[in-house]
């Protein structure tokens, strides 16, 4: 994925296996009904899963490929009743980099396989990074 003005490039890292199939289907955050999901990892990144443990919390971030990246305003969560807002201010996937954040919990680790949960992203989602989620208020893991 190049972001073309910037000049810069971002290689997924993993892809996302879900039941999820349909991203207008799919719930729009994980707490609200999401399935637990596989991230699968590229072989070279076997090194950096090394130390990642069942029930960590993690923060996976990935690249809504499907998403419309020319959307700049949207009524939140799709209701026509709320006055539009620009993207920047919502959690819309549609936006000029689509790139979505998803806080879960590790519930199975097997190789280059991350099971977590609950994660709203559709099956075949890339993965482009892993960070560990850090408590709000103190800024440690």
């Amino acid at each position: 994925m190049t972001t073309g003005d910037a000049g810069f490039v971002v290689h997924a890292v993993g892809r996302v296996e879900s039941t999820l199939t349909d991203p207008t289907a799919a719930p729009k955050q994980g707490h609200e009904g999401a399935p637990d999901a596989w991230l699968v990892f590229e072989p070279g990144m076997r090194d950096a899963l090394a130390d990642l443990r069942v029930g960590d919390r993690i923060v996976v971030l990935t690249w809504f490929d499907r998403a419309d990246r020319s959307v700049l305003r949207v009524h939140p969560r799709g209701d026509r009743s709320v006055p539009e807002q620009g993207v920047f201010a919502t959690r819309s996937p549609g936006r000029p980099n689509p790139i979505g954040l998803h806080p879960v919990r590790i519930v199975a680790v097997d190789g280059l396989r991350l099971r977590v949960g609950p994660l709203e992203a559709v099956d075949g989602t890339p993965v482009l990074d892993v960070k560990p989620q850090l408590d709000v208020e103190t800024g440690i893991l």
